[in-house]
């Protein structure tokens, strides 16, 4: 007969543990199959109390005045779990046990649940039969409920209850039929005096839907003892899966990572810890928790937060998964912050209130939690996964861009709405377009090139106007090429040259593919490509001119190409000077000032001149970074630096520019001549880039500036590694090799290798000689080779050498390239005439605004002069350069300063000689005085000293700290340069038996622990 009860339910393996939260209309489902082949039950804990309680009213049915007890639980809490637990203790204790499990199956079914506990166990002795025509008779309220069959029920269960103290359990009462439900209700009034305890549980969580009436809502709270299941807390969880891990601690991160996955719940701790150790062998250790459940084996745990979401009802699960897709982690996954129950109530349709209300109940059961920006999201990736993985493919992608619009519609970052729009079907909307280059752009400004290569590629999945399609795959080719694969990003650019679409377009497309293709080292196909432009440019002037820069640019990288191209430019500009545009003018000075051509004050009067008149915005950039370029080779060293933050603001990071790179060289270029060696060697294209060729061959200059930074602050280890992490033939034939062979050359001259440092001079001048770059605006090769000549006891050719530096450098007139030159001519004259030259270095030098060449040029004269027999007068000029070399954080300058002292007779042991550390007590107590604002007067009388006292001590100290106005000496003496001091193993030679030449003992003892201070005296 059907309401004897189906017999399934006796089969259904019993779930020891379940997850959630407060009830609900929906039926949750029959346990899934696979929970009958997990391991065994977890051990209770935090349940004693309850536990307790319930041993309290076991006893009392035994006395005969029987109870309703309700224990109340989310999903997963441990609600079968505990009723089996009071089962076995009343059955310890005399009473016998009655058992139901409810099923959503039988709801239709009235009193299944009834008849499912009555028919466990043994019948009574002699049982009563069904009354006659038994379901016939409904409800005289004409609620379908059959009294005399609910009467016949509890006469069979006082029956049973004669034979003995029964306990009467129930678990899933919220699955039962509504029959079933009422009797229970009225069983309960009734059992006050009988020796009956019914034990029953009820799914208690807070779902989207709002719940149904629980079974005890219309008892008195006299007739029902209700406990409410809290989930476990973090300790108790934590001895859950350490029990569960044999052979020790299995690691504090590994157990948070469990607890937190399974939100302290033990049904989803055993399904995830089934699976962990599924993943291992037997004695492996645990298996780490994985992000994503498809690294999880057979699947218990996704499954098992499947049910949960089937037992929460679909609108619970449908907000649940939408919250899932908010917390992706995808680009723009952080823009949004706070109103995540708004939009998840706008995108779902359910009550805000109730989506609020079940983020503040999933919070407190642990699944949900509150991230660094204040936004609630899944307590670990492994179970946002899990909720996603029952969601078919179509419907999350469907939800991805439901987000978005909901976002855009708030007014949402783009970054925000585009992280939707990523994973979502195409939206064919102009806005999606516009959104996704929007995010793409932002991203590219923060750095994020990844996530820019991310939006543009799905930017393309949208429609898209030729002329707007044919920008997208010129911007992403020019990333993927900078910073992705370079090979991902040619075919990108071909195909942006190839689409059809306005003239403007497809050169910057062009311009961006030949740039590419160049730093491959095919120079020649890249002005190939810019040349077969012309024709289509017939009609555009400016367009043609920019083509034509872009191809002079480009031909560095190529000496044969370079040749031709600037032979054709200065044909044009003997023919129709106009046709060259200012930014073609400006490169044929460029060409004069390397060519040694012209003078620096020359080429600085026709390069402002040029900046004023009107430029195109294609020409522009050219225009600025040669002119930027000049400046820096004329010691305009501040306007050097405007031209380039100009040029560069205008400048788009995303798309491949020639001019680019020419300006970050510029900038390192401008670092260098300045003598700030921390600014050098803090710009990112100073690190080495080995997975990445064309990456690499664009750091080639700045790597060459590192590595005479390194050389001149004593780091002579370091500054070996980063030269052999390269191979110059590697590159192109352009003109960073050159750089970084005379970089080398500076490197063996450094280490005691002159010979090797001569062979790398010398073929950095014979390339630039091909190169038509005869001044040594660029690379001082001659005044360098001249000192190795000079070790290599070949006077007569360091003196040629020197002689024609000079020359050059008084072409182009500036005191940083006669000074350098004189100084090189000086070391290579010697004698009388060598002091002269010297102390004439020396005067033209100090009116440079930096002192790397000074310094040297000092070091120059005071050999000279003790090579003469002037010790005494040597001391000067030797201490100031080893003053200004510690001030600059010089380390090998100031080594060969403090040489040159001793090797005058100077005996003494070398200290600090500038910053506040080199201060006596006496200046250091009148500099302090000063800088309280004391006047010299005030001084002189509080120390009891003369006036005069005073301004000695001042100006000893101004010398020292490097300063010249009395207000910076509070922050001159408040700056502790402990940095700057030379590191012991440059100063070795104050010992006896040390080696005598200080740039082999900083080759020997690298001294990078302990870098220099750049500028001490400026407080």
């Amino acid at each position: 007969m059907p309401w004897s009860g189906p017999s399934r339910h006796r089969g259904t393996p019993r779930r020891h543990h379940e997850i959630g939260r407060t009830g609900t209309t929906t039926p949750e489902p029959t346990r899934p199959r696979w929970e009958a082949t997990m391991s065994g039950p977890l051990p209770l804990r935090e349940r004693g109390e309850t536990l307790a309680s319930v041993a309290t009213e076991a006893a009392r049915a035994r006395a005969g005045s029987g109870r309703l007890v309700l224990i109340r639980g989310a999903t997963g809490t441990g609600r079968t779990a505990l009723l089996e637990a009071v089962a076995e203790h009343a059955a310890a204790g005399g009473m016998r046990v009655l058992r139901a499990r409810c099923s959503p199956e039988d709801t239709a079914v009235p009193f299944a649940a009834v008849h499912q506990l009555l028919a466990h166990g043994p019948e009574p002795a002699d049982p009563e039969p069904p009354p006659p025509g038994l379901g016939g008779e409904p409800s005289p309220a004409g609620d379908g409920y059959d009294r005399d069959r609910a009467a016949w029920l509890w006469h069979r269960l006082r029956a049973r209850a004669a034979g003995g103290p029964l306990l009467a359990a129930v678990d899933d009462v919220h699955l039962a039929d509504p029959a079933s439900r009422r009797w229970l209700t009225e069983a309960a009034r009734r059992i006050d005096h009988a020796p009956v305890l019914l034990v029953v549980t009820e799914r208690s969580q807070y779902d989207i839907d709002p719940p149904a009436p629980g079974l005890a809502h219309a008892l008195s709270p006299a007739l029902v003892r209700t406990h409410t299941l809290a989930p476990l807390g973090a300790d108790a969880a934590a001895e859950l899966v350490r029990a569960a891990v044999p052979g020790g601690d299995p690691g504090t991160d590994w157990v948070d990572d469990c607890v937190r996955a399974a939100a302290s719940t033990p049904l989803l701790l055993r399904a995830l810890l089934d699976d962990l150790r599924t993943g291992t062998g037997q004695n492996a250790g645990p298996a780490p928790v994985p992000e994503s459940c498809a690294a999880l084996y057979p699947g218990s745990y996704p499954a098992t937060v499947s049910w949960w979401l089937e037992s929460a009802g679909p609108a619970t699960a449908e907000v649940a998964r939408v919250l899932a897709t908010l917390g992706c982690g995808g680009p723009g996954d952080a823009c949004h912050g706070e109103g995540d129950a708004e939009l998840l109530a706008e995108v779902t349709g359910a009550d805000p209130a109730r989506v609020r209300g079940w983020l503040t109940a999933m919070t407190r059961l642990g699944l949900l939690a509150v991230d660094a920006h204040g936004r609630v999201r899944y307590a670990h990736p492994l179970l946002r996964d899990a909720v996603l993985c029952g969601w078919p493919a179509s419907r999350r992608r469907a939800a991805h861009r439901t987000v978005a619009e909901a976002l855009l519609r708030r007014g949402e970052c783009a970054g925000a709405v585009a992280g939707q729009l990523l994973p979502a079907f195409p939206v064919g909307a102009p806005w999606a377009v516009e959104v996704l280059l929007d995010a793409a752009a932002g991203a590219v400004r923060d750095g994020r090139a990844d996530d820019a290569l991310a939006f543009l590629r799905r930017a393309l999945d949208e429609p898209l106007a030729p002329a707007r399609r044919a920008a997208v795959l010129t911007e992403l080719g020019s990333l993927e090429f900078a910073a992705a694969r370079p090979s991902a990003g040619i075919p990108r650019l071909v195909e942006a040259v190839r689409v059809p679409g306005a003239a403007r377009d497809r050169v910057r497309a062009a311009v961006a593919l030949g740039t590419a293709m160049a730093e491959r080292g095919e120079v020649r196909a890249a002005l190939d490509v810019l040349r077969d432009l012309g024709p289509q440019l017939a009609g555009h002037p400016d367009l043609a001119r920019a083509v034509h820069l872009a191809s002079a640019l480009l031909s560095d990288q190529d000496q044969g190409a370079r040749r031709e191209v600037y032979e054709w430019l200065r044909e044009t500009a003997e023919r129709t000077p106009g046709a060259l545009g200012p930014a073609g003018q400006a490169l044929l000075v460029r060409y004069e000032s390397t060519a040694g051509l012209t003078s620096a004050r020359r080429a600085m009067e026709r390069v402002r001149g040029l900046l004023e008149e009107p430029a195109d915005s294609l020409g522009e950039p050219f225009l600025l970074g040669t002119a930027a370029a000049v400046a820096q080779w004329a010691d305009e060293l501040d306007e050097a630096e405007r031209l380039v933050r100009r040029g560069l603001a205008g400048q788009r990071a995303s798309l491949l520019h020639p001019m680019q790179a020419a300006m970050v060289n510029t900038r390192a270029d401008i670092a260098a001549a300045r003598g700030d060696y921390a600014a050098v060697l803090a710009l990112p294209e100073a690190r080495p880039c080995p997975e990445n060729p064309p990456k690499a061959a664009r750091r080639l200059n700045v790597q060459a500036h590192a590595v005479i930074a390194l050389v001149e602050t004593g780091r002579i280890g370091e500054a070996e590694r980063l030269a052999a992490g390269f191979d110059p033939r590697s590159v192109n034939d352009g003109w960073e090799r050159n750089r970084f062979l005379y970089a080398r050359g500076v490197l063996r001259a450094a280490t005691g290798d002159p010979a090797g440092a001569l062979d790398d001079f010398t073929e950095c001048g014979r390339r630039q000689s091909a190169r038509d770059v005869i001044s040594p605006v660029v690379t001082p090769w001659r005044s360098a080779a001249a000192g190795c000549r000079l070790a290599l006891g070949r006077p007569r050719d360091a003196l040629v050498l020197a002689e024609e530096e000079l020359r050059l450098a008084e072409v182009w007139g500036t005191p940083r390239l006669v000074g350098r030159a004189l100084r090189a001519l000086a070391e290579a004259t010697g004698g009388r005439r060598g002091v002269e030259l010297a102390a004439e270095s020396v005067r033209l030098l100090r009116d440079t605004p930096v002192a790397t060449e000074l310094v040297p040029a000092l070091i120059a004269y005071g050999r000279q002069l003790t090579a003469s027999g002037e010790r005494a007068r040597a001391r000067e000029p030797l201490r100031e350069a080893a003053e200004r070399a510690e001030r600059l954080g010089a380390v090998r300058l100031r080594a060969v300063a403090e040489e040159a002292l001793r090797e005058g007779g100077v005996r003494r042991a070398a200290t600090a000689r500038t910053g506040s550390a080199a201060l006596t007590g006496s200046e250091r107590r009148i500099a302090a005085l000063a800088a309280d604002g004391r006047t010299n007067d005030e001084i002189a009388a509080l120390l009891h000293v003369a006036r005069r006292t005073v301004e000695t001590h001042l100006t000893s100290a101004y010398r020292k700290l490097g300063i010249r106005r009395r207000t910076a000496l509070a922050a001159a003496l408040a700056h502790r340069p402990a940095e700057a001091a030379v590191p012991g193993d440059a100063l070795e030679s104050a010992r006896p038996g040390a080696d005598p030449c200080p740039l082999r003992r900083a080759a020997q003892h690298p001294a990078g622990s302990r870098r220099p201070s750049v500028r001490d005296g400026g407080g």
